[in-house]
């Protein structure tokens, strides 16, 4: 696993998780780089997300525009300069389409801390679940690509429990069973470190390993069959091991908030 930390938020992130991102960033020594490349309206992302970052005691914080691969095949000093990197929210396939594979990518994926909510946290991904809302757990349930794949080996997807995506994440798992499914709820994250990831916020964070599954049947169209497989849910202050597939047994008792 890489040493990189991650905090990956299912959306709509409040002051404590924003400003859990800020004190890894080093408080007042943070230099924060902004980038709203998902948003429809980016200079509406990076000015909200600057004030909120400002307002919770970075030191720094920059946008760094990239809407078009163009630009993200240019040189990205102000990333080399960042002391956290943050996704906003938006369209996810457009993060991937314009950033994988370029400059930004590489500079990325080198460093030490990146941040992203809603959008931001389906790319971290490298299979990316990009949409889907049809009903029940089907092969048509779920829409993927490639993701930017900071955190190999999951499936991210947000807004969890208040848009009812379970069926989709369960569908998204049947078809890549090698993958951990992560439904992460608004306002809720997890946060890695090495093989490893703690939940924090006011939600709960869903783990489906299908792994373990006995039987996996995707048919072209009908129901997807799935038996044996392990449901996880984790709320605040519980830990999750990625490479073991299992949660901390003797976690405390899970707390709201991020303190």
């Amino acid at each position: 696993m890489s040493s990189r930390r991650l905090l990956i938020i299912g959306g709509a992130a409040g002051p404590g998780l924003l400003g859990r991102f800020v004190s890894l960033a080093g408080g007042a020594a943070a230099r924060i780089v902004v980038i709203a490349t998902a948003s429809s309206e980016p200079a509406e992302a990076e000015n909200a997300h600057r004030e909120a970052f400002t307002a919770l005691g970075a030191g720094e914080v920059h946008a760094l525009r990239l809407s078009t691969r163009g630009e993200a095949q240019c040189e990205q000093p102000l990333l080399r300069s960042a002391t956290g990197v943050f996704f906003t929210g938006g369209d996810q396939e457009r993060i991937s389409s314009i950033i994988g594979g370029t400059t930004a990518d590489a500079e990325l994926q080198q460093h030490p801390l990146i941040g992203g909510t809603s959008a931001g946290a389906a790319v971290m991904s490298g299979t990316m679940i990009v949409g889907g809302d049809a009903p029940g757990v089907t092969r048509a349930g779920v829409r993927t690509g490639p993701g930017l794949e900071l955190l190999p080996g999951v499936l991210i997807d947000q807004h969890f429990a208040e848009r009812g995506r379970v069926n989709r994440l369960l569908s998204a798992v049947a078809r890549y069973p090698h993958e951990l499914g992560l439904g992460i709820d608004e306002d809720t994250a997890i946060l890695t470190d090495g093989d490893r990831f703690e939940v924090l916020g006011a939600g709960a964070v869903t783990v489906i390993d299908a792994g373990a599954a006995t039987d996996i049947r995707v048919p072209a169209r009908g129901p997807i069959t799935l038996t044996g497989a392990r449901i996880h849910v984790l709320a605040a202050g519980h830990t999750f091991h990625l490479t073991g597939r299992r949660p901390v047994v003797d976690a405390p008792a899970p707390e709201r908030g991020v303190a």
